[in-house]
């Protein structure tokens, strides 16, 4: 049985994380602005002088306080899928009850005295897994729709659960040049896009982190 408080757990890390996002997204738009930085720009001129045009301690501060929240953003996710993973056992355990409970379930509910009435699905199974934190122009990703803050809760069949970065490569490699359906969560409300993974000049088959 899993212990009741891991899917509150669960929902409190997802406010946590929600707000780290919430932050990395203005400091990401703080320096992507038009004449910014970037995040990883460069803080000097073509004479290897500090540019002037910038405020060089401000864009350093954002820099590290964004490398903190990225940090901090995934040691929580590794513990919302770590939660996930129990969440996820425990629904399959009981689909798999034995027949004989299942019997007896379904007579009880003959009898109006149910043993467990149907469920809506459980919000945490439909969380999202990851965050695009970075995203390279011209990439697949941006040209297919793809957004800095987009949060992805399911890519093709691959949900959250264990063995994520695996499925999610095998995923990909195995849908070169055919498209690919995600569920993702924009600025709060939940949106379904399709993206083609596919060879271009940068790394991977998609350009985004």
């Amino acid at each position: 049985m899993v212990a009741p408080n891991v899917k509150s757990e669960t929902m409190g890390l997802m406010d946590r994380r929600s707000a780290l996002e919430a932050e990395m997204d203005a400091i990401i738009a703080s320096l992507t602005a038009p004449g910014g930085p970037g995040i990883t720009g460069r803080l000097v001129d073509d004479e290897g002088f500090p540019r002037s045009d910038i405020d060089i301690p401000n864009v350093l501060a954002q820099r590290r306080r964004l490398t903190e929240l990225r940090n901090d953003h995934k040691d929580i996710t590794t513990k919302i899928e770590k939660n996930l993973e129990v969440l996820h056992s425990a629904k399959l355990s009981r689909n798999e009850q034995p027949t004989s409970q299942r019997s007896d379930t379904t007579a009880s509910q003959h009898t109006g005295l149910s043993q467990s009435e149907p469920m809506e699905e459980d919000p945490v199974t439909r969380l999202p897994f990851a965050m695009i934190d970075e995203i390279t122009d011209g990439s697949p990703a941006a040209v297919d729709g793809l957004q800095l803050g987009d949060e992805i809760v399911k890519f093709g069949n691959v949900e959250a659960g264990d063995r994520l970065q695996e499925r999610l490569m095998s995923e990909a490699l195995s849908s070169e040049d055919r498209q690919v359906s995600l569920i993702i969560i924009r600025q709060g409300s939940t949106m379904n896009l399709t993206v083609t993974p596919r060879k271009w000049h940068g790394r991977g088959l998609l350009g985004y982190v």
